[in-house]
């Protein structure tokens, strides 16, 4: 009998590269998961590793965030990005004498230094090979997941969308990490059950779900979420406990919300005097979040408090026993009414610590630290508890439609504001599908000119449509400030579409080819068949 914890994390950027100008906004997404998520998280990691501190986590590092993750010109712009903070602080200290924050902007000064140290000098700016060495001991799970975090579900319409979306997918992470993997993330954790079949037949073992997926699921087995299901077709399904992630995730009861917390609205960026910012800001009057804050979430007459590092460690050590102590009996309980090898899965997205919720990494550790010294149970993986289990007993499972998006399913991109990408989307590629197919069935009659001309028609109409499919144009789209962003995201990558498919009837793309691939530096190798016929 084994009791055991699943800590399961999304990583996801979406592609956004502009070096056509000296700072941009949307870039500082990929910049500041870097500074405030990752670092931090690798940081705590390997102490724990060195301390001898068992523990397992599994993470999801998307295709896209992979491959900003890699991009040199990127690398460089995170490390501008670090030092433009640094300069900031710097500031923020000398200005001490008049906020009165001069000390905690020097403890940010520290602490980001420190990072920049480790980006640079430990891991020479390449967080994936930090991570596959962690991977390498066995305290973390990477996964798979959708080539541009596409709403599968969404997509099914034309299954060779979600074929061409996994294989990419699964491609870019062998690519980067050298071997197969054996649990997929399904971006939203949105599913459907003919997903099942399409990722088991791409070699993936296991993946996750709501739990209500699960529980709402024909025949639903009563330990669910707490056991993993086996569908027809062989794919492992395991359950998101619902209640114990909301301990964390929840806005309302969630730990984060204490009022000993830092707020994260309170920033340097919105408050300071914007003659202060402006070489921060490159000039520009746009206001941004930098990532210095000095004030805790609690409100007295409506004046926020000033953060203090004592009382928000007073929470963490209050919260991380409640999580530890809550998972102990709850694990308990469900062994006492006969749930043989529970295992309670806990997913968020990454940016949730150290981002969003500061504290949140420093919350993470703790954990792993109390349940290795309570030993009530085991932090694990899912790969790892399949390993140790029977998968011959696993109950049979056909989890319904669901998401995690706000109620459940997927009303959240499909609202009045994004409906109209979906259409666009499933017209491109209903005619990519077709053209792929009739060009399979006749490609004999033709010259090896006018096929290589027409895989590479192909390839970049793939690259294009993949990348307008991603969740979070859809997503961004119903948040005034980011949609004019995501529509013209959205709009231009249709546009590169339809640009290529005019040179389908053509023997040649004039120059075009070497025009359009570069605007999107991702996927330039991808094989011209991932559109094939779905069967």
């Amino acid at each position: 009998m084994s009791r055991n914890c699943s800590i399961v994390l999304n990583a996801h950027v979406p592609w956004v590269r502009h070096p056509e100008v000296a700072h941009c906004l949307e870039e500082d997404w990929l910049h500041s998961a870097v500074l405030e998520t990752h670092l931090p998280l690798l940081e705590m990691l390997f102490r724990l590793r060195e301390e001898g501190v068992p523990y397992k986590l599994t993470l999801n590092l998307s295709p896209t965030f992979l491959a900003m993750l890699q991009d040199r010109s990127l690398k460089r712009r995170t490390i501008a990005y670090l030092d433009r903070t640094l300069r900031l602080c710097r500031d923020e200290v000398e200005r001490g004498d008049i906020t009165g924050f001069g000390k905690l902007a020097e403890t940010y000064e520290d602490r980001f230094y420190k990072l920049r140290s480790l980006f640079i000098d430990d891991w020479h700016g390449d967080l994936v090979r930090a991570y596959i060495n962690l991977r390498d001991s066995g305290h973390l799970e990477l996964t798979a997941s959708a080539a541009t975090h596409g709403l599968l579900p969404l997509l099914m319409r034309v299954p060779e969308s979600v074929q061409a979306q996994i294989r990419a997918g699964i491609r870019q992470y062998v690519q980067c990490f050298g071997r197969m993997p054996q649990g997929f993330w399904l971006p939203e954790c949105a599913h459907v059950p003919s997903l099942s079949a399409m990722l088991k037949n791409e070699g993936i073992d296991w993946t996750l779900v709501e739990e209500h997926g699960m529980t709402d699921a024909h025949h639903s087995n009563e330990a669910f979420p707490f056991i993993p299901g086996m569908t027809p077709e062989g794919l492992i399904i395991f359950g998101r406990d619902q209640n114990s992630s909301s301990e964390i995730w929840s806005a309302d009861e969630g730990y984060p919300g204490d009022s000993r917390y830092r707020d994260f609205m309170r920033d340097v960026g919105l408050d300071a005097p914007i003659e202060h910012l402006r070489e921060y800001l490159d000039d520009s009057e746009q206001r941004q979040f930098t990532g210095l804050k000095y004030f805790r979430a609690s409100r007295d007459n409506d004046e926020s408090e000033p953060y203090d590092e004592e009382l928000a460690n007073k929470a963490l050590e209050e919260h991380s026993v409640h999580f530890v102590s809550s998972r102990g009996a709850q694990l308990a309980a469900l062994e006492a009414n006969g749930t043989a090898n529970p295992m309670i899965v806990c997913a968020f997205d990454a940016d949730l610590f150290g981002h969003w919720w500061y504290e949140g990494t420093s919350f993470l550790e703790r954990i792993f630290r109390k349940a290795a010294e309570r030993g009530d149970f085991t932090f694990s993986n899912p790969s790892s508890y399949l390993t140790e289990s029977d998968e011959q007993t696993l109950p049979t499972v056909t989890p319904v439609s669901s998401s995690w998006g706000e109620g459940g399913y997927f009303e959240t991109w499909t609202s009045e504001s994004n409906n109209w990408v979906h259409n666009e989307t499933q017209r491109r590629a209903e005619q990519l599908a077709r053209f792929v197919r009739l060009f399979e069935e006749n490609r004999d009659d033709f010259t090896a000119e006018a096929i290589a001309h027409r895989q590479r028609c192909i390839q970049l109409m793939t690259k294009e449509l993949l990348l307008a499919q991603s969740s979070d144009w859809a997503f961004l789209m119903n948040n005034e400030p980011s949609r004019e962003y995501a529509e013209k995201r959205t709009r231009d990558h249709f546009a590169n579409f339809d640009r290529i498919w005019v040179l389908t009837t053509k023997s040649s793309d004039d120059g075009e080819f070497d025009e359009v691939d570069p605007l999107n530096p991702i996927y330039s190798d991808l094989p011209w068949n991932l559109f094939e016929p779905y069967r």
